[in-house]
């Protein structure tokens, strides 16, 4: 791992800056743009100074943070899948998804700055999820729990229109609900289209 000079950085400087942004993580979700450089570090349980050496900017942390996140959500499938059925395994993950929108909400002005300033985060960040999603269908698929006629970018359409609808803090109720519904539909056995047609009138 090297540091944004190219420097090679020490196994004790990289468990730092995961300290660092799994606080930064929990403090934007859970105090949005309130969240202080100063409370962060002390989250972390590190100095001011050590969070100023690696991230000298607040606009700094918030893009690691926002990366971090996604690289974090985008691992989850294998350790998820080695515990769960794959369809419990992709609603889980769902609900985790819905974490890291309440990380992005608390992170909005300067994620949109950033979004604008690099035009390749967003579809990076699309392909690192998409790519996540697809390996619980490939996985669901052959133990028959989800559908094989659903693709990957359906499914991560249809939970982006879930946290576009009830993203905030204060809809998580009805997200899980609808993320249910939205499983209802990925879990249908394959083939009851063709079902359906031949039932029709």
């Amino acid at each position: 791992m090297t540091d944004p000079s190219g420097r090679r950085v020490r196994a004790d400087a990289r468990a730092n800056e995961d300290k660092l942004l799994a606080a930064a993580a929990l403090a934007f979700a859970r105090d949005g743009a309130a969240a202080t450089l100063k409370q962060i570090a002390k989250d972390a349980g590190v100095g001011i100074g050590t969070l100023y050496r690696r991230f000298p900017t607040r606009e700094q942390l918030v893009d690691a943070t926002y990366r971090y996140e996604t690289s974090r959500l985008a691992a989850r499938p294998r350790s998820l899948l080695d515990e769960l059925p794959a369809d419990r395994a992709l609603r889980s993950w769902m609900s985790e998804v819905l974490d890291h929108i309440a990380t992005k909400h608390g992170m909005a002005g300067t994620l949109r700055s950033l979004l604008r300033s690099d035009e390749h985060l967003g579809s990076r960040t699309r392909t690192q999820l998409t790519d996540a999603v697809e390996e619980f269908r490939v996985e669901g698929i052959a133990q028959g729990v989800i559908r094989r006629d659903v693709p990957s970018g359906d499914i991560l359409a249809g939970l982006a229109g879930v946290t576009l609808v009830a993203g905030a803090s204060d809809q998580r109720e009805q997200a899980e609900r609808l993320l249910d519904l939205l499983m209802d539909g990925i879990t249908r056995a394959s083939g009851w289209r063709e079902g359906a047609e031949r039932s029709s009138p």
